[in-house]
């Protein structure tokens, strides 16, 4: 699936980012579809079976995290979480919950598109596919090896699994309780951040050029982080 001409479901009850949004993607060559209610949004998301939902968490009738819950009951979509900037223990909510990525009101419409541009290319991505190319970085994943700038590095078990789940997840915001469960397992371990602060700083040392100044693990400061993607 190529990202012009995908479908696009727009759940928000405010005109103007509709409005915004509807001008924008057709001016892109998308296909867009528009509701201002959750329940709406749903019979939308049923109906015009989109390629990507924009979904707003502030919508007047249903919550914004129940037409979302009421979506991953049938559908892999990708949804960015359109969110007002003080509501931070939503943003971690709805992506723990199966939200792709969110943009913060009011935003800009380039960053926007490169988030949705990502996540459309992420569900388009084969599931299977055994080396992932991240700009210099190179991890195989039938092998479990991993090359930066054409060496080889030496990664733990650990560090391994790390890298590996941010690389598939390349672009897309993984919270500190995906990561710790998808890398350590166990509910034990959901609300132990110290042990990806840890980890996280590890790699860093280890693939990034400065390490304070990450260019490829990036923090979502409250959330969690996110592997830049990386244009080809």
């Amino acid at each position: 699936m190529t990202t012009t001409g995908a479908k696009i479901l727009v759940i928000d009850d405010e005109a103007q980012i509709r409005k915004l949004l509807r001008v924008t993607l057709t001016a892109h060559g998308f296909e867009t579809a528009e509701a201002a209610t959750g329940q709406d949004g749903l019979l939308q998301a049923a109906m015009f079976r989109p390629d990507l939902i924009v979904l707003d968490l502030g919508l007047p009738d249903l919550s914004g995290m129940e037409v979302l819950a009421g979506i991953r009951e049938w559908s892999i979509v990708p949804i960015i979480i359109l969110t007002a900037q003080d509501q931070e223990p939503d943003k971690v909510a709805a992506l723990d919950r199966g939200a792709d990525d969110y943009v913060t009101k009011p935003f800009g419409m380039g960053e926007f598109m490169a988030r949705m541009r990502v996540a459309l290319r992420h569900i388009a991505k084969a599931p299977d596919e055994p080396v992932l190319k991240l700009g210099q970085l190179v991890i195989d994943l039938a092998k479990r090896s991993v090359e930066l700038h054409g060496e080889k590095l030496k990664l733990t078990p650990t560090e391994y699994d790390l890298l590996k789940v941010l690389g598939v997840n390349a672009g897309r915001v993984m919270t500190h309780k995906q990561l710790l469960k998808q890398v350590w397992g166990g509910q034990q371990y959901e609300s132990d951040s110290q042990y990806l602060r840890v980890y996280v700083g590890h790699l860093r040392k280890k693939i990034e050029t400065d390490p304070a100044r990450p260019q490829y693990i990036l923090t979502e400061p409250g959330i969690g982080y996110r592997f830049a993607w990386q244009e080809n």
